[in-house]
């Protein structure tokens, strides 16, 4: 579940879940191997260390907002869209409005074109430093888009590898789709999340590799979700006050509902044969004993001594 936030305080990033929360949260705040990975962050506007990646497709009428609202998170340090064969100008006024633009000679889908614009952003990146964490946002949310800060930290600071939005305005019930998307996490990691198919999250470098290559249609979240926790990496939810709506099951029409449910389950059997859902519990285990190995060595160097 989602970190409850005081809307006075500045926002402190969700804890994390994993395939074993007590696992993650050693893991996470108490392993020397963590801590020596996290930054010394004072304030998340010290340390430009994320990049925006957004789709859009005949985005016209909001890209430009959701361009200029982007930029303005604490972190933020670049805005990448990928037009993905707009009809209209949806390339020229995110240019204007501050991002960097490519775009797609034909109709690729978010997955293949998030796969592009995240491929550009690491070449973008420092050579030898830290890649730059992404926050993926829809083009269409607008101003909406600085809700999606909270996000930012709990990556950054190394909460977690993936956190994902939750936010004030989504269904109160899920779908069919999404029903079917939170029963294969819980399985996979006896973790309940509350929005499964949540399409604004942050993610690691390392993280989005794990889940790539992305999973087609509307099962890509769910994919990306499995796929994180099966490489023994932590997930967690981060309420976050974003008011925009898109559109939920029930304005979608019958086709595109079951459009949906296929894509998802989809995904969610690829990744059953590939890796059972059992085995995630096991990644974590065994990324934190490599992890912890390498400290263990050297105090044992050091007592021979």
């Amino acid at each position: 579940m989602a970190a409850k936030r005081d809307a006075s305080a500045t926002p402190e990033p969700a804890e994390p879940t994993s395939t074993q929360g007590a696992l993650a949260r050693a893991s996470t705040f108490d392993s020397l191997a963590a801590q020596a990975r996290r930054r010394a962050v004072a304030n998340a506007e010290d340390l430009h260390a994320a990049a925006v990646l957004i789709v859009a497709h005949n985005q016209a009428r909001r890209i430009a907002a959701t361009v200029r609202a982007a930029r303005s998170i604490p972190g933020v340090d670049l805005v990448l869209v990928v037009d993905d064969a707009s009809a209209d100008n949806t390339q020229e006024l995110a240019r204007k409005a501050g991002a960097v633009v490519i775009r797609n000679s034909h109709h690729r889908g978010r997955s293949a074109s998030m796969e592009t614009g995240a491929a550009v952003i690491a070449m973008r990146d420092e050579p030898g430093g830290t890649p730059r964490a992404l926050l993926l946002l829809p083009g269409g949310i607008g101003h909406h888009a600085v809700g999606a800060a909270p996000l930012v930290p709990a990556v950054i600071e190394q909460v977690a590898d993936l956190a994902i939005a939750v936010t004030r305005t989504e269904d109160a019930h899920l779908g069919t789709s999404g029903k079917a998307a939170r029963s294969a996490i819980e399985r996979a990691s006896g973790w309940v999340p509350h929005d499964p198919l949540g399409p604004i999250r942050c993610i690691t470098r390392e993280a989005f590799e794990a889940a790539v290559p992305l999973a087609r249609g509307a099962g890509m979240d769910v994919a990306m979700t499995l796929d994180v926790l099966h490489a023994g990496l932590t997930v967690t939810e981060v309420e976050c006050d974003i008011r925009h709506r898109t559109a939920g099951a029930a304005s979608r029409s019958a086709a595109k509902r079951a459009a949906q449910y296929r894509d998802v389950m989809m995904a969610i059997s690829a990744r059953r044969v590939r890796t059972g859902f059992g085995d995630a519990r096991d990644a974590v285990g065994q990324r934190l004993r490599r992890s912890q190995r390498p400290t263990t060595e050297v105090e044992g160097a050091e007592e021979d001594q």
